[in-house]
């Protein structure tokens, strides 16, 4: 992601919509770090992400079906997740720039597009 910087002072929406996404994120790793788990960050109702995969591009992401995503009304629908920024040991929990993610079935991306 790249946010265009004004000159002398003063930085566009755009440019504090990332700072709000990325102090999040910090504070997210900071609790991560302290030993909080990634199910105590995530809100009451975190957004599955099931029959997922990894996708490489600009950066890497995640592709899967999602069901209960707060802007993606629907179940099992296909989407492209934010930048992916941390993924739990047991691939349980996904962190994107956006939101934490419950994973479910992680398949192959051949298998994503059957």
């Amino acid at each position: 992601m790249v946010v265009q910087l004004k000159r002398g002072g003063g930085n566009s929406p755009g440019f504090e919509r990332l700072l709000r996404k990325l102090d999040c994120l910090v504070a997210d790793m900071k609790a991560l770090r302290d030993g909080s788990l990634p199910e105590a960050l995530a809100g009451v109702e975190p957004p599955i992400l099931d029959r997922w995969a990894p996708a490489f591009g600009n950066n890497v992401y995640l592709v899967g079906l999602s069901t209960g995503h707060p802007r993606l009304i629907g179940e099992n629908k296909l989407i492209s997740t934010s930048e992916l920024m941390l993924v739990s040991e047991d691939r349980a929990w996904a962190r994107t720039l956006l939101r934490w993610y419950r994973l479910g079935r992680e398949v192959s991306r051949t298998e994503l597009d059957e």
